[in-house]
């Protein structure tokens, strides 16, 4: 069948995401077939397009990680699902396109009070701040969980699942109007990013320690916060939207600065202080397609509440939506909806 994507013959620049059309094959055996409804932008998205991501091909790219939608073919080894089913997915690249076919481990229904703006919203999020504290964290009742960018969709579902534990969660923004944005997600406390955060930060622990720290910016104010986590404490890194740009392609002597100033860990030290350094990104664990599963599974267990959408756009209108997620003046998540 014939369908519609956003395609990079090369990647380096928004300018070169192009829409094009493309024959799309029938579904193999474990496979599903979907009619793209709504499709989610991330930070790895534009790292993708700027041809930063190391995970993803540097020619012929369709980017895009979730979306959500309708079933319409599956292949014979697929009971799961029926034509008709309105599902959410996520997909190692991809989701830029008006039909997708993916394997069905990496598809759930989606529930009928739930819009597919808001499915497409949901597993990339979510996946991210459950993985992180749960398999990663190892997060404990009661535990102490430092959250940066509290404010963006992963900070949100962090903060949610750290209350599922009973955990005392410290969250940091970058600019004082986030905070009324967030005033109902119960964070313990709110930290603006500025000259006087790690003062605050210090006089909101009252000489405790930080057991889970979540690091999505590595930058400047990691080493003072990895210094406040207690012994066994832990960090764990999931991004690094310090090295994202504002505009359509990569300053790269900017980022060459920022990554050559990057913050640093002695190994030898943490044995003495007793820490741990942990990484991860989800196209690893989209490579293990049944553990996946599994986790979605224990995620939507959890029965957190919808995600925020800030702003939405047309299929056609991809390059304003990208632009304005990359402006940083959104709240919520910026979706592209298929009419």
């Amino acid at each position: 069948m014939k369908r519609m994507v956003y395609l990079m013959s090369k990647t380096g620049s928004i300018n070169k995401l192009k829409l094009t059309s493309d024959e799309l094959p029938k579904p193999n055996s474990n496979e599903v077939t979907i009619e793209v409804k709504s499709i989610g932008l991330n930070f790895a998205d534009f790292f993708c397009i700027h041809g930063l991501y190391k995970a993803a091909p540097k020619n012929n790219l369709i980017p895009g990680l979730e979306f959500s939608g309708v079933v319409i073919d599956k292949g014979n080894e697929v009971d799961e699902f029926s034509v008709g089913d309105k599902i959410i997915g996520v997909t190692k690249f991809g989701a830029f396109a008006t039909h997708i076919n993916l394997d069905k481990n990496y598809l759930m229904k989606l529930s009928d009070d739930w819009s597919f703006e808001e499915g497409a919203s949901f597993i990339v999020q979510a996946l991210t701040a459950y993985y992180a504290l749960k398999e990663l964290g190892n997060v404990k009742e009661n535990q102490i969980v430092l959250m940066h960018s509290v404010a963006g969709g992963v900070g949100i579902y962090a903060n949610r699942i750290a209350k599922k534990f009973n955990c005392t969660t410290i969250g940091t923004v970058g600019s004082l109007d986030k905070i009324e944005k967030i005033k109902n997600e119960k964070v313990d406390f709110i930290l603006v990013r500025d000259k006087n955060f790690i003062p605050d930060l210090k006089k909101v622990l009252n000489d405790r320690k930080i057991d889970l720290l979540l690091e999505s910016l590595t930058g400047k104010y990691f080493k003072d916060t990895f210094n406040l986590l207690a012994p066994q404490g832990r960090a764990i890194i999931y991004g690094a939207s310090n090295f994202a740009t504002h505009t359509s392609f990569p300053n790269y002597f900017e980022l060459a600065y920022k990554y050559l100033t990057r913050p640093k860990v002695d190994i030898l030290k943490l044995i003495e202080q007793n820490r741990s350094v942990m990484g991860f990104n989800l196209i690893w664990l989209y490579e293990k397609g049944e553990y996946l599963k599994s986790l979605l599974n224990e995620l939507m267990e959890l029965r957190l509440d919808k995600p925020y959408i800030g702003e939405i756009f047309n299929f056609n209108q991809m390059h304003d939506a990208i632009r304005k997620f990359q402006s940083g003046k959104t709240f919520g998540k910026v979706v592209v909806k298929i009419e």
